[in-house]
């Protein structure tokens, strides 16, 4: 099972967070990411943020990124948007 931990964060403390479960194995890595953003995005009434180039790069190395205000087209009432994966739905072995 994939799973994406989604937190709204305010003054380096979370104001809101989720964490969205997919379970199809069928569907790459990729879109698992963009269903678990969508979902939280409709969730918390929030537009999709832009992706950039930083946040491939962030999610590769560390399995988490942020969206700060530069990234949403309307205003944001949060400081940043962080998703962190914390179940690919690989095996362990």
């Amino acid at each position: 099972m994939f799973r994406l931990w989604g937190k709204l964060m305010k003054h380096n403390k979370f104001s809101e967070e989720k964490v969205i479960e997919i379970d199809n194995k069928s569907l790459p890595i990729h879109d698992k990411i963009q269903a678990a953003l969508e979902t939280f995005c409709h969730d918390f009434d929030l537009e999709k943020p832009m992706w950039f180039d930083k946040n491939t790069k962030e999610l590769n190395q560390i399995s988490k990124t942020t969206f700060r205000e530069d990234q949403f087209i309307e205003s944001i009432w949060f400081d940043y948007l962080e998703i962190e994966i914390i179940d690919d739905g690989k095996k362990k072995t």
